[in-house]
């Protein structure tokens, strides 16, 4: 229950709802406080008023009535008669003696109109609405009573639609500013998590608001840097592959011809491993931009089953489970790494591969990679898509490998807008899907 309650007062998640109501409540109090001032000064205003015209009105009645015979006094009641009050010939109704607020302020002025010279008496008759009558003595000794039903200001009928017509305008306005606020840190966070420096992507709009401007034109800049750096860190790493090509060829050139002996087995094996694991940092980076490649329209199943022949033909324990007829407009050279990567992680693992194409409920292509290897961890098969990470934590080439096979599939199929998916399967093994978008 008390979860509920503080879910029930708790601000909304949102920025744009959270600033919605509090601007919206602001403006309907302020609203709401301004139309009781206005009011409280109109209720002022006509209070006054009336009380000043009962005092001069009673007077001049009474005067009347005292001047008047008896047998003509009832011709004049109706005449003497106003909209909050009238004039009876006679005791009028009991009542009680105890008089507050409103009542007391008529009974006040009654009293000072008709002065010292006529008897006045004044009672609250008891009921639902205010009523007051004051019963005067005049000097023939009859009595004249006054039966008043005091009303300040009766409201209008239509004065409750227009204020909610006001608060309904301060809803739309309100919601009309905090939306056209809030929509450009909408396409700004749309923005940064569509940026993709290996893609073309529409830059933000740099007019409107000064600090729109503002914030559009940074976001701009810093795109144009990321992909800047980008382009640096390809090149740099390309360069030093070039430079690092030399030196490891000719180690490897002197070490070939140098007297057979274990050191130098040893030296040529790690000089292959210098040269795969720089071969393999730099086809990493070159994934950044996978996209440069020109898309083209290929047949699928063809595709899968010509991968499957080039590993069968060299003797490696590959086969395609089922293929379908499908055409997709893909990048294919960044498809076929994506599919040797998995596939040579299943053969170094388990020692063969399958591999299943088909599609899903929805339409879309997938294209799976099986094996009956050891499988991952549940809770590392997202980190094993990150760059240099290794389940085999010996740091040995032969048994954990670069740790980049992994992570230049995934952003390969990242770049030909598809998604990686790795899971375990049931009675062991790994199944590695890429889903083509």
């Amino acid at each position: 229950m008390e979860s509920w309650h503080r879910r029930l007062f708790q601000l909304p998640r949102t920025l744009r709802w959270q600033l919605f109501l509090i601007l919206f409540a602001g403006l309907a109090v302020a609203h709401v406080l301004s139309f009781g001032v206005l009011f409280l000064e109109r209720y002022t205003a006509a209070k006054t008023m009336m009380l000043g015209n009962l005092e001069k009105d009673v007077g001049i009645s009474l005067a009347l009535l005292d001047r008047l015979p008896a047998g003509e006094r009832h011709q004049w009641i109706a005449t003497l008669e106003r909209g909050n009050y009238r004039y009876e010939l006679g005791p009028g109704l009991p009542g009680v003696p105890e008089l507050s607020g409103l009542g007391k302020e008529v009974a006040d002025i009654i009293q000072t109109a008709v002065g010292q010279r006529l008897p006045v008496t004044i009672e609250t008759i008891p009921g639902v609405r205010q009523r007051v009558q004051a019963h005067v003595t005049l000097s023939d000794g009859s009595q004249v009573t006054i039966d008043l039903r005091p009303r300040v200001m009766p409201l209008a009928s239509w004065l409750p639609y227009v204020l909610l017509a006001q608060l309904a305008l301060l809803l739309l306005c309100t919601y009309i500013a905090v939306r056209s606020a809030i929509r450009p840190l909408h396409r700004l966070a749309m923005a940064a998590e569509a940026l993709d420096p290996s893609k073309e992507v529409a830059r933000l709009d740099e007019t409107g608001p000064a600090e729109v401007a503002y914030a559009a034109t940074a976001f701009n800049t810093m795109q144009d840097r990321i992909t800047h750096y980008l382009k640096e860190r390809v090149q740099i790493l390309a360069a030093i592959s070039h430079d690092l090509q030399t030196p490891i060829t000719r180690m490897k050139l002197r070490a070939e011809v140098a007297e057979d002996g274990p050191g130098k087995e040893k030296l040529l094996s790690d000089l292959s491993e210098i040269e795969r694991l720089v071969r393999e940092g730099v086809a990493y980076a070159r994934t950044a931009h996978g996209n440069v490649e020109k898309p083209a329209r290929i047949d699928v199943g063809s595709f899968v089953e010509s991968i499957v022949s080039d590993y069968q033909d060299t003797g490696k324990a590959v086969k395609a489970l089922q293929t379908i007829d499908a055409v997709v407009t893909t990048r294919p050279h960044a498809l076929r790494r994506i599919l040797t990567n998995l596939i040579d992680n299943a053969l170094k693992f388990a020692g063969e591969a399958e591999v299943d194409v088909g599609r899903k409920p929805d339409g879309k292509i997938y294209i799976v990679v099986l094996d009956r290897g050891p499988g991952i961890p549940d809770g590392q098969l997202e980190a094993v898509l990150q760059p240099f990470y290794r389940l085999e934590q010996s740091r040995n080439r032969d048994t954990g490998g670069t740790g980049l096979g992994l992570a230049i599939a995934q952003q390969l199929a990242l770049a030909i807008d598809g998604s990686l998916n790795l899971k375990n399967r049931s009675g062991g093994g790994l199944a590695a899907e890429i889903v083509l978008g």
